[in-house]
């Protein structure tokens, strides 16, 4: 079935208790800055100056490294960096039958952002896990939560070249079944969070208002049928990016994922104020850290977007993280900008905390 099994109340309740977060938690949206060390040591491996036990050892170095660094600046939901992973689609893709890769068959994605987008030309399964080694490592590392982190079945087609020859909604269902054995074997692997990013979803409505039902009834669903099967102590995460929302709110309501990221920064919590709008009833994360440019946020403009969120959503339901993921970020900034997050978290939790004593 493509519902949860438990409405979203009763659910909240059993992960606020199996997860024990503070108001307002923070966390990011995935991966962090794909270093040029991490690059060479895929060119090494590819070209036999490495091999798979040496590459392993350096991206679990990599992990150690991404999970020391949020433990200490404090961020309550961790991720494991994604160092292993070239593109949120090309992983994938790579590990599932019914897709083929290409070598040279590289595509502009935005400025000098180039990705070689999967094709996708038969049935989809998934012979054997794809994540759950690099995510239960990560999780060894620590006692705070690490997420699960995989990329939805709509952006999975939308950001391949797809078989013509059935609808694009049977396709969806493939991989989204493919994904669920991947969530429930996270889950069973001891993972209490598990994030599905589904970025294409708006980019991908149709261009005709027509066409926009029948899409939507079958992009919604695919996400549902991905994560419908896990406990209800288990949460389940969506990230959405590079697009308006206003007019797929219901949709964003569709999914029934327990939380959801979404870019805000730049339009200064719009998004959360659509959400209020419609009536959302679960729990989001409009972003604080507009991630397109090296340049920092000082903990108070942060701070501030914070302060606007909560005018739209409750504080038992807001969320604090950073537009998008880190990938294209270095270092530094990255680091700094986490910082400045985890302080204006802190700083909105003791104002929040004042003003109901």
């Amino acid at each position: 079935d493509a519902r949860r099994s438990q409405p979203y109340a009763e659910r909240a309740a059993a992960q606020r208790a199996a997860l024990g977060l503070p108001l307002l938690p923070t966390t990011t949206i995935g991966s962090f800055p794909q270093t040029g060390e991490l690059r060479a040591a895929r060119a090494d491996l590819r070209a036999g100056r490495i091999d798979g036990v040496g590459y392993e050892e350096r991206i679990r170095a990599e992990i150690r490294e991404v999970i020391s660094f949020q433990e200490k600046t404090g961020i309550d939901v961790l991720v494991h960096g994604e160092p292993e992973r070239n593109d949120m689609v090309q992983y994938f893709a790579e590990q599932l039958t019914g897709y083929l890769a290409t070598q040279h068959g590289w595509v502009q994605s935005y400025g000098t952002r180039y990705v070689r987008p999967p094709i996708l030309a038969g049935d989809i399964s998934r012979p054997e896990p794809m994540t759950v080694r690099w995510t239960t490592y990560a999780q060894s590392l620590t006692d705070r939560p690490v997420k699960g982190m995989l990329t939805g079945p709509v952006t999975m087609l939308a950001w391949s070249f797809v078989r013509d020859d059935q609808p694009l909604g049977d396709t969806a269902r493939q991989v989204a079944l493919a994904l669920r054995d991947e969530v429930g074997d996270l889950e069973a692997a001891g993972t209490s969070v598990i994030q599905v990013d589904e970025p294409a979803l708006r980019e991908t409505l149709p261009l005709r208002a027509a066409d926009h039902p029948a899409y939507l009834a079958w992009a919604t669903e695919s996400f549902r049928l991905t994560t419908s099967g896990v406990r209800p102590d288990t949460q389940i995460h969506t990230h959405m990016c590079y697009a308006e929302f206003g007019d797929i709110v219901q949709a964003i309501d569709d999914l029934d994922a327990d939380v959801i990221s979404l870019e805000a920064a730049r339009s200064h919590m719009q998004v959360a104020r659509e959400l209020a709008a419609h009536g959302y009833p679960r729990e989001a994360g409009p972003g604080v850290y507009d991630i397109h440019s090296p340049r920092v946020p000082g903990a108070e403009e942060a701070a501030a977007l914070l302060r606007k969120g909560l005018d739209a959503i409750p504080a038992e339901r807001l969320w604090v993280n950073p537009d998008c993921g880190l990938k294209t970020r270095g270092w530094p900034e990255t680091r700094a900008s986490l910082e400045n997050l985890v302080a204006a978290a802190r700083t909105v939790r003791a104002e929040i905390g004042t003003s109901a004593s």
